[in-house]
């Protein structure tokens, strides 16, 4: 039976997102949201009824925020907002996106504070729960005010429009929301505002690569432990003393896992025994990583935050006869934590390609040229490392933030945008690319660990080696690499890996 995660507008959190998001759980509004929601609902169309002027309810929108429109005319206005506005451009978001960004939207909406009807966010829960998933372009959003485009495309489905997958068939929204058996809907006074006005579409796809990032952190502990199996690694540049007396939590963390997972080793060295130090690759792991960590951390925090947020405009006080038309859609407080993220897991990619480099190298280490017994003939893992490298050098050029940069939109009413969907989507790429490094790294460490002197593994590592090797034989011959890559890739990607290492020795720091 699938879990149930029950919407009340506070109580998201990353975990319960990526139930609903990547397993499919079931949602649920609260009653107390049910009230909230009502209660602002009825605030609305008091506002349309009075006549009073408000942004977006009983006007138009952007620079047309001075065009009054009529009781009669809000229907009109909200479903011309919709059509307008969805002008999407690219290959569409992943269903596991997709469904977060539903998630988050209803739970924005949940609040009390955007004045849509029950039935709508009703709608849009159904349709979660009946896996009706619209096809949402990845490029078209500024991320202020919000992300516009993007989430006009998931309503466009909503009233019966656009296109959507549902059962892994794409067809049109209409076809979909009618075999699924859900009633579109007709937008009233402030709907498809309250409904494309926010942050979702940014701040979902931060918080699956955020995800992905916390275990990404663990498993490039693990494949640097595996590379100081192969290379005798000093373990005194780990020791805990040193730590504390730079006591960075990331460092620490780093320090800690890197020790348990060496723990009972007979391959790794100290300082003096073979040498009196390390390169700084091996040596600054806990300084490196734990950076990484450390920024991480900070952007979980405002993950957590956003994603039980208000971010649409106005956002309605019913209780004080209030409604402020402010900047709560604004991405920035999101778009400098999503570039930050790209860094971050940029220079894990990049410390472990240099990594990569004193496995493949031999005038860097005792072991064979490009990990391979018979050279010339055959170029081993030469290629591997170009491929890293290719990774990383492409990570330098994501890296760069989008966030420093605007471009004036709704003829300079809307003078000052945040890119947070870019760079949300870049640190997603990046990502990825990272997720492949750290794959070919542990590839080169079990080849490497097959050329060493025998002795024993520590407890953790010897867990990821025996892994990789059920994926992967020894690489004795050449053979397409691309395929070992995308082996050791899909059990980074699904935690395989990273599971069976943390059930040998507990849970690795995060």
């Amino acid at each position: 039976m699938k879990n149930k995660i029950v919407i009340d507008g506070k109580s998201l959190t990353l975990e319960s997102v990526m139930q609903v998001a990547r397993h499919g759980a079931l949602v649920e509004l609260s009653n107390a949201s049910v009230e909230k929601v009502n209660r602002a609902r009825k605030y609305v169309d008091e506002l349309v009824d009075s006549k009073k002027v408000v942004y977006g309810i009983t006007t138009g929108f952007g620079k047309f925020s001075d065009v009054v429109i009529s009781k009669d005319e809000t229907k009109g206005l909200q479903r011309n907002l919709i059509i307008s506005h969805a002008c999407g451009v690219g290959k569409p978001f992943d269903e596991e996106i997709v469904r977060a960004i539903m998630l988050l939207r209803v739970n924005n909406l949940s609040k009390g504070h955007s004045g849509v009807r029950i039935e709508t966010i009703s709608t849009l829960i159904a349709m979660l729960n009946k896996g009706v998933h619209p096809i949402i372009p990845e490029k078209g959003s500024l991320g202020a005010s919000g992300d516009l485009a993007p989430l006009a495309h998931m309503v466009l489905v909503m009233i019966g429009l656009g296109e959507a997958l549902y059962k892994g068939e794409r067809m049109s929204g209409a076809k979909a929301m009618k075999a699924a058996d859900i009633d579109p809907i007709e937008l009233t006074s402030k709907e498809g505002l309250a409904l494309i006005n926010g942050t979702q579409v940014m701040t979902a796809v931060g918080c699956v690569t955020a995800y992905e990032a916390v275990q990404l952190l663990k498993l490039s502990d693990i494949s640097a432990a595996l590379t100081m199996e192969a290379l005798n690694g000093i373990t005194d540049a780990f020791d805990p003393r040193l730590h504390a007396v730079r006591p960075h939590p990331g460092q620490i963390k780093t320090a800690e896992n890197v020790l348990k997972l060496l723990k009972e080793s007979t391959r790794t060295t100290r300082q003096g025994e073979i040498r009196v130090q390390d390169a700084y690759t091996i040596r600054c792991i806990p300084q490196v990583h734990g950076a990484s960590k450390d920024a991480i951390q900070y952007i979980l925090d405002r993950i957590q935050i956003e994603i039980n947020a208000v971010t649409d405009n106005p956002i309605l006080f019913p209780e004080d006869d209030v409604a402020f038309s402010g900047g709560n859609f604004h991405g920035q407080p999101m778009a400098l934590p999503f570039d930050f993220m790209g860094i971050a897991l940029s220079e894990v990619a990049n410390i472990s390609e240099r990594r990569i480099e004193r496995l493949v190298n031999p005038q860097l280490s005792n072991l064979p040229a490009f990990l391979t017994p018979h050279g010339g003939l055959h170029s081993g893992f030469m290629i591997a490392q170009y491929a890293a490298a290719a990774l990383v050098s492409e990570n330098k050029i994501l890296a760069h933030p989008a966030s420093v940069d605007s471009i004036p939109s709704s003829a300079n009413q809307e003078d000052h945008v945040s890119m947070g969907t870019i760079a949300a989507r870049k640190a997603k790429e990046i990502l990825f690319n990272a997720q492949n490094v750290i794959a070919i790294e542990m590839l080169c460490a079990a080849q490497a660990i097959d050329f060493a002197e025998s002795g024993k593994l520590g407890k953790g590592t010897e867990v990821a080696y025996k892994i990789i090797r059920s994926k992967v034989d020894k690489l004795n011959e050449d053979r397409v690499m691309h395929l070992d890559f995308e082996k050791i890739y899909d059990i980074i990607k699904d935690n395989q890996l990273l599971s069976e290492v943390e059930k040998a020795i507990g849970e690795l720091a995060h």
